[in-house]
């Protein structure tokens, strides 16, 4: 599968994003300006793809020949999508809610066009709630893989690290959310928070750390 590095990774998730908003929009047409906002995130998030992370495409090394390659990391990228889709309802929801409460100061104003607060919230709890379960398959598929591939199901390795925290975060999410004495827009900077996390683990750990999970295609 053509996912051996960061280049390929990236235009899947951000496949996977589209593919699934075209699905919301179809049940949802109401939401439809929304798609503004998902088109900026789309258009930074490639351009930083074709700027930064392009190399050659070459054969998967190794360690990446393994049917659990395809397993986790196709589990791990439609996940990864979701939540990519999933931010943006969250910080529509963010700016809306403070313009419904009398805020007209940059941002908030951007949102005046928005659909309502509450059902901005709904949809970014929605796309969490089935997001997640996913992304927790792929953590564990990846420990199973890392125990036949290196022998150990998890050692620290700054990814996995990061796909911990970013676990932890969006399980807080979920359970702030299910609380009923946590205000939405708290919940809702958890999620926000969490999608930074994983932008983290997906730039931040590959530019800027060396692990097992060192096979990205950049320097």
């Amino acid at each position: 599968m053509p996912w051996g590095n960061m280049y390929e990774y990236v235009l899947t998730v951000s496949f996977i994003g589209v593919a699934a908003w075209l699905v919301v929009l179809w049940k949802r047409p109401s939401l439809r300006r929304l798609g503004l906002f998902l088109t900026l995130v789309m258009v930074l998030l490639l351009a930083f793809a074709e700027l930064k992370l392009y190399v050659e495409v070459v054969p998967l090394m190794p360690a990446l020949q393994s049917y659990w390659f395809v397993v986790h990391v196709s589990t791990i990228i439609f996940a990864s999508g979701v939540f990519l889709l999933g931010v943006v309802p969250a910080v529509a929801f963010l700016m809306r809610n403070g313009y419904e409460q009398g805020r007209r100061s940059f941002p908030y104003t951007l949102a005046r066009r928005l659909p309502a607060a509450a059902g901005l919230e709904r949809l970014t709890f929605a796309l969490h709630a089935f997001s997640f379960p996913l992304f927790t398959f792929a953590v564990i598929a990846g420990a199973i893989w890392a125990e036949a591939a290196w022998g150990r199901p998890w050692g620290w390795d700054p990814k996995e690290t990061w796909a911990f925290i970013s676990w932890v975060v969006y399980a807080g999410y979920l359970h702030a959310r299910a609380t009923p004495s946590v205000r939405r827009n708290v919940a809702t900077w958890i999620a926000v928070l969490g999608f930074l996390t994983m932008l983290m683990n997906l730039f931040g750990v590959n530019f800027f750390f060396t692990g097992l999970h060192s096979y990205a295609g950049v320097n």
